[in-house]
């Protein structure tokens, strides 16, 4: 039982990624604007110490997506994928909407930083449900055929989300003075988010169940507790790992490194104008676009292992040169080199997120699936992923370096890479509905 009709599929995909586009736009719009949060949310004598604080709030957002992950996604498994998108979109649009309209430091006190740490919180545990349950729901809806190409469209939400986050920023900074972007103008961009979630919302109404929940339901297969039974099942277990440690660890870290901390790093060490900065993201994101649906149709034709694992080796490689080139370029405002530098980094985030969508359906058993690759992928994304720019910034201040710290996410993807070699299987015939 697949949909077969590529008009339905179409459907469903366009609900499923703009759902997940508009929580990675509200959930990314936090790391854009760090620098800016800082001095409003987190004043202090030491700019390094404020840009710790708003790192952090942004990171507390990420340590907490894997209690969202395990609550929503045992509810995915129990009562069906569809319900838990229809909750965790209408709580990620709430703390967004609210986080525009939040006092700063000046005018609240100690009040202000709770708050947005609060609205934070929410985030997290929405963004916990929502992504990974929609790689499940996509790839549940795709079939058996393309699967890769299909679903890989998913992985490009993320870098939208910060394509539109950052025009609109780049936008409102043309527009507005230096003092009218601090005092209202950053708050724009979640004002925005009111509209999205309508549309958001209204497009997933419209969601079907997935056919595979729907065969689970009918001959009352459903799992009473997923969670757990995924830890007492030894393979499920073993494979949980993997995920973690080498497609969603290795994506997260290639994710923040590549599309969140380069920003930040070419605006604080580099010291490039930030309108530049703005403008070099919004190239190296759309770089992004065609490598990441070229690594999933690639993943069809010769499998996902060798794909993924060819992207976790040459992140090891050129994660650390790559960065010590930004700032060498960066002294000479060698500007086509520097997009050349970002074109690379792109495509080794490309080969591991590019069949990641099909990935987290593969390795798992229909009854518990939903659980069984939202957890681990939620704790990798959220642990290891949103903590980096943060673990990155105190390590290069802890050593008085620009890039020493970056030797951190460097031994996490040789890692990956080499426990990836040995220990991951091939998926991409999976039958989906076993």
């Amino acid at each position: 039982m697949q949909i077969q009709n590529s008009h339905s599929y179409r459907k469903v995909a366009i609900a499923a990624c703009f759902g997940t586009f508009l929580e990675w736009y509200d959930f990314l719009t936090f790391a854009t604007l760090a620098v800016i949060f800082a001095p409003l949310f987190f004043p202090s004598t030491d700019p390094n110490t404020a840009l710790l604080a708003s790192l952090a709030t942004f990171g507390v957002g990420m340590v907490v997506r894997p209690v969202g992950a395990a609550l929503f996604g045992s509810m995915g498994d129990r009562i069906g994928r569809k319900p838990v998108f229809m909750i965790t979109i209408a709580l990620m649009g709430v703390a967004t909407v609210s986080v525009g309209f939040l006092p700063t430091y000046a005018q609240a006190g100690i009040w202000a930083p709770i708050l947005l740490v609060s609205l934070r919180l929410l985030q997290g545990l929405s963004a916990g449900g929502e992504i990974g349950g929609s790689a499940v729901y996509l790839t549940e809806h795709a079939g058996n055929g393309h699967r890769g190409f299909k679903t890989s469209f998913l992985q490009l939400m993320g870098p939208m989300g910060i394509l539109f986050s950052t025009l609109q920023i780049a936008l409102l900074r043309s527009y507005l003075s230096p003092e009218e972007f601090l005092a209202w103008g950053w708050r724009v961009p979640f004002w925005v988010s009111i509209l999205l979630l309508i549309i958001a919302f209204k497009a997933r109404m419209a969601l079907e169940e997935t056919p595979i929940f729907l065969a689970l339901s009918k001959n009352n297969q459903n799992a009473t507790n997923p969670l757990l039974t995924n830890f007492r099942d030894p393979q499920t277990r073993k494979r949980m790992f993997l995920l973690f440690f080498c497609i969603s660890a290795g994506g997260a870290v290639l994710f923040f490194s590549v599309q969140v901390y380069t920003a930040i790093f070419l605006k604080t060490s580099v010291k490039l104008a930030p309108q530049l900065v703005d403008e070099l993201s919004i190239y190296a994101t759309l770089a992004l676009f065609p490598l990441t649906l070229f690594a999933g149709w690639l993943s069809d034709k010769i499998g996902r292992k060798p794909v993924v694992v060819a992207g976790l080796f040459l992140g090891a490689m050129f994660i650390h040169p790559a960065y010590q080139l930004l700032i060498l370029f960066g002294q000479t405002s060698n500007l086509p080199m520097i997009a050349l530098i970002l074109t690379g980094l792109s495509l080794a985030l490309a080969l591991v997120v590019g069949p990641q969508t099909a990935l987290l359906a593969e390795l798992f058993p229909a009854k518990t699936r939903n659980s069984a690759a939202t957890f681990p992928h939620n704790l990798a994304a959220g642990w290891i992923g949103g903590l980096l720019p943060l673990i990155v910034t105190w390590l290069n201040q802890k050593w008085s370096s620009d890039v020493a710290g970056l030797w951190y996410p460097t031994i996490f993807l040789a890692s990956g890479a080499i426990v990836a070699l040995l220990y991951l299987p091939e998926t991409h015939k999976t039958n989906l509905h076993h």
